[in-house]
């Protein structure tokens, strides 16, 4: 789930038409983990074609991606690659709650509590690598670009936010900031009504943007010492210090400056805390990132999305429309409209 951030940041709400005309780099992995989680039936069953294929990912995307560039915006996709080592421990940590979580699924369905089945049905989310393909092969009849990171896709997205190539980079994580993505968009994916877990309660939930510089200038500290507060905290590369959140971690970075002092007074010690502080610092990233938008193949889009998994053409055509419309009135407005300068 990355590292939580929210007690110390400064969160500005903004609506997807703030976004018009900007490159957003999106962390693919993450935006498709939310449809997977969100996008189900009452008891938590996902959206499954005829075959029982699972698509909730591929509504997501038709659907979203229809908001998102009717607002202007121009979204380009970042796919993880391979993982650092010292990721495997939170993998297996999160490959453990779904087992747990499917079983309390599968209890809570027996007992008929589908407000709490559904809550633990979102929990199981899998993304498989036959999901990841139909997405990008989605991406591609839409003329939306996908990049492929070769390990982190949020440290992809960073690097594309920094090097201009990008407005931001667009996740439900913070990592994005210790990477040093100077913009950070959260509920780009999310935006709307939505219920709270366990509760007959619907709240409104829209995009927020979080500044680097302006975060930093307004905790007095670097972004190498926001990263050294992360590993306090913990990350998805390191367990952190127990006890520590985010406003302890600030308090002790500020007090001595650097981790090692912090440990220092807490007499523990962080394994691989260089390394983790490497993939933050000089992630494994590409420098030769190109993006093009295309016009989408609305033939083609009704091909997958009906033909083979059995999506209602009404609804799809109305999608389409949408996405054709946008990119016909970009094209009018500014003959390098769909370029990817931000």
């Amino acid at each position: 789930m990355g590292i939580n951030l929210s007690d110390v940041v400064i969160l500005v709400p903004r609506t997807l038409d703030d976004f018009a005309g900007k490159v957003l780099a999106i962390d693919a992995f993450n935006t498709l983990y939310q449809f997977l989680a969100i996008i189900r039936q009452p008891d938590g069953t996902p959206l499954m074609d005829r075959q029982g294929r699972v698509t909730s990912h591929l509504s997501g995307l038709i659907y979203r991606l229809s908001n998102f560039v009717a607002a202007g915006i121009k979204p380009a996709f970042v796919f993880d690659g391979e993982p650092p080592r010292l990721k495997a421990r939170t993998i297996e940590g999160r490959v453990e709650v779904k087992k747990r979580a499917e079983v309390e699924w599968k209890e809570a369905l027996e007992i008929g509590d589908l407000a709490t089945a559904r809550t633990k049905a979102m929990q199981t989310s899998r993304l498989t690598g036959e999901m990841v393909e139909q997405s990008k092969r989605l991406l591609e009849l839409l003329g939306i670009p996908w990049i492929q990171a070769p390990a982190e896709g949020e440290a992809q997205a960073s690097a594309m936010a920094r090097a201009g190539i990008a407005y931001a980079a667009a996740s439900q994580d913070f990592d994005s900031l210790l990477f040093g993505s100077p913009r950070l968009v959260k509920n780009l994916a999310i935006s709307g009504r939505r219920k709270l877990p366990r509760k007959e309660v619907f709240v409104d939930v829209q995009p927020e943007e979080i500044e680097l510089e302006a975060t930093l200038a307004n905790l007095g500290i670097t972004r190498e010492q926001l990263v050294d507060m992360g590993l306090l905290i913990g990350t998805d590369f390191n367990e952190g210090v127990r006890g520590i959140g985010p406003k302890k971690a600030l308090a002790l970075i500020k007090k001595h400056g650097t981790l090692e002092g912090a440990l220092a007074e807490l007499k523990v010690d962080i394994e691989s805390k260089d390394e983790v502080r490497e993939i933050f610092l000089h992630p494994n990233v590409r420098e030769d990132v190109e993006i093009q938008f295309r016009d989408p193949d609305p033939e083609g889009v009704r091909l997958m999305l009906c033909n083979e998994h059995d999506f209602s053409r009404d609804r799809i055509d109305t999608a389409l429309e949408k996405l054709v419309a946008a990119r016909s009135s970009q094209k009018q407005r500014s003959l390098d409209g769909w370029s990817a300068g931000s």
